[in-house]
């Protein structure tokens, strides 16, 4: 089955509304108009509403890096789904392992975040992905079988079709050191085992899967051309409109 590719770029803590704009008008100057491959930023929070007057009618899709599963309340510092969708998102980031390491988001919590996001009709990312202390154990399906049994406890075949999974190992983001496309291709291909267990294999089959963790141009094509890998998700080198430019030009040239 042919499943649209994602090139998707996380800017994490960094840009602000003013360098966003700059960086989308670059984009935009550069990439093709194709329908062939989908282009997701992900901003932090206040550049979103910019970004999406910037991006209406381009094709570029926008994503937000976090959310809350409450509709509102007193949450402070939290941004709920609706709060998203009327800055015109249409992704959110999910369980990405910086939330789980450093703020101490659980799988249940993340699980609870990935409902609400398809409930309101936004397209969650759900990230799952082990430390280099867990692969070195032997712990990787055990990990990745946690985040991800939690991350789609509750949803339905109809609702897990509104699903990307996001395959980053901790050992390899913002390292500079790369999975090899053998290791994200056993990974992934036991992500999808678990979706077709879950949700029967003509669901499983139609959901994307990503690769992410220092994916840069140099080698986002030997990923992509794994039939398994649906797209990255792109860290440092999405923060330059030359470099994400080239990714989705590769990843493009990789599943033609």
């Amino acid at each position: 089955m042919s499943r649209l590719p994602i090139a998707a770029g996380n800017w994490k803590m960094n840009k602000t509304a003013e360098e966003a704009s700059e960086f989308t008008e670059a984009l935009l100057g550069l990439s093709p108009n194709t329908s062939d491959i989908e282009v997701i930023l992900c901003p932090p929070f206040v550049s979103l509403y910019p970004l999406s007057q910037k991006l209406a009618h381009t094709g570029v899709k926008l994503a937000a890096q976090n959310c809350h599963w409450e509709t509102k309340g007193a949450f402070t510092g939290e941004v709920s789904v609706p709060m998203l969708l009327a800055v015109h998102c249409q992704y959110v980031i999910c369980g990405h392992s910086e939330r789980r390491h450093i703020f101490g988001e659980t799988s249940e919590d993340i699980g609870k975040k990935v409902k609400a996001a398809i409930h309101f009709g936004l397209n969650p990312i759900l990230c799952v992905g082990e430390t280099l202390e867990e692969r070195e154990a032997g712990q990787t399906e055990a990990i990745v079988f946690d985040h991800l049994s939690h991350g789609i406890t509750n949803l339905t075949k109809e609702e897990a079709l509104s699903l990307v999974v996001a395959y980053e190992p901790v050992w390899a983001i913002g390292t500079g050191k790369a999975a090899t496309p053998q290791d994200a291709h056993q990974v992934i291909y036991y992500v999808r085992q678990q979706l077709t267990k879950k949700f029967g294999e003509k669901t499983a089959e139609q959901i994307r899967i990503l690769y992410g963790g220092s994916v840069t141009p140099e080698n986002v094509f030997d990923f992509m051309k794994d039939p398994d890998i649906d797209g990255s998700l792109v860290g440092g080198a999405s923060l330059d409109p030359t470099k994400f430019n080239k990714i989705i030009l590769e990843s493009l040239r990789a599943s033609q």
